[in-house]
């Protein structure tokens, strides 16, 4: 029920995820049926984002969404929430060329790089007047336009390979920053890879195993939702919903159990995959039992995830409740 045709290429449902910061908490993982556009029914997920989102602190808010959502609506609702956005442009029928013809055409409004030999890059911004229910609306779009004359090998290319891409924002900034700003975007897509593919329903085993080389991370299983249990739409988005309860809780303990210098593992990482969780401290071996009319749990003498341990039981004991 619900499954249709992706545009990923196959059979499945989609995922509308939101997190918040740089910690990977997931404030939403509602499930959408698979041929159903992507902006259809998002502005009821900001409906419940957004509070969730400014109750959880009072800084600044950055709405950073991909080409998926590039729709005047959400720039709009973004203006009148005075909430900051930064959102892919998707150029939809728009070419390449046109684009680099006005990167030549706007002289010293345009920054010219040369990365190496038979290679610039030409990054500008552009201001566009558009109308929404009655009133004029101006927005800011960064550009970068790529010509690659040589490829990195060295090898010259009869015809010369071009490249667009554009950025939506409300932010003063350079466009250098805003191009860098946006590009840590991909730390969201790894908690979504940390959690669960439940776009993958219904896909053939071989199939995914191809798509995983192609989309690196997009296909993790540690909380072994790969494959959603049920064919009714609405017990699987109850699955996702315990399962985004079993994330948040997993990703918490690994923030104080395993980040400073007690953790047990030697690198320092500013997070731990849930699948470490789970290996260090869930399938922790300890031995629980009752004696002197209390119950006891005892770990050896040199388990080396003791201190961890016991530092996450200490805080769960301060939480009220």
């Amino acid at each position: 029920e619900g499954v249709g045709y992706t545009d990923k290429g196959y059979d499945g449902y989609g995922v509308m995820a939101a997190y918040p910061g740089a910690e990977g908490w997931c404030l939403a993982n509602d499930l959408k049926p698979g041929s159903e556009n992507g902006q259809l029914g998002f502005g009821f997920v900001l409906d419940r984002v957004l509070p969730a989102a400014r109750r959880l602190t009072s800084l600044p808010l950055l709405m950073r969404i991909d080409s998926g959502h590039d729709a005047l609506e959400n720039r709009v609702r973004a203006d009148d929430e005075e909430l900051d956005f930064l959102i892919k442009w998707n150029p939809r029928k728009e070419t390449a060329q046109d684009w680099l013809e006005q990167a030549e055409h706007m002289g010293h409004w345009t920054t010219w790089t040369y990365p190496r030999p038979g290679k610039r890059v030409a990054t500008f911004s552009v201001f566009e007047t558009r109308r929404w229910q009655g009133r004029e609306v101006t927005h800011r779009r960064v550009m970068r336009v790529i010509e690659r004359c040589i490829d990195p090998l060295g090898q010259w290319l009869l015809i010369p390979e071009l490249e667009v891409e554009g950025w939506w924002t409300s932010l003063e900034l350079a466009d250098d920053l805003i191009i860098a700003l946006y590009r840590d975007h991909a730390t969201s897509e790894q908690f979504h890879s940390d959690k669960f593919a439940g776009s993958e329903f219904g896909q053939p085993q071989a199939t995914r195993r191809g798509r995983a080389r192609e989309g690196a991370d997009q296909f993790k299983t540690d909380l072994d939702l790969e494959r959603l249990p049920s064919g009714k739409f609405d017990t699987n988005t109850g699955i996702m919903a315990l399962g985004g309860f079993v994330y948040n809780t997993l990703r918490w303990i690994g923030l104080e159990g395993l980040i400073g210098k007690h953790a047990p593992l030697r690198h320092p990482a500013k997070r731990r995959r849930l699948r470490t969780v789970m290996q260090e401290l869930v399938y922790l071996a300890g031995k629980f039992y009752a004696r002197g009319r209390a119950w006891w749990l005892r770990f050896g003498c040199h388990c080396p995830a003791f201190a961890a341990y016991r530092r996450v039981d200490e805080r769960l004991r301060l939480v009220p409740g």
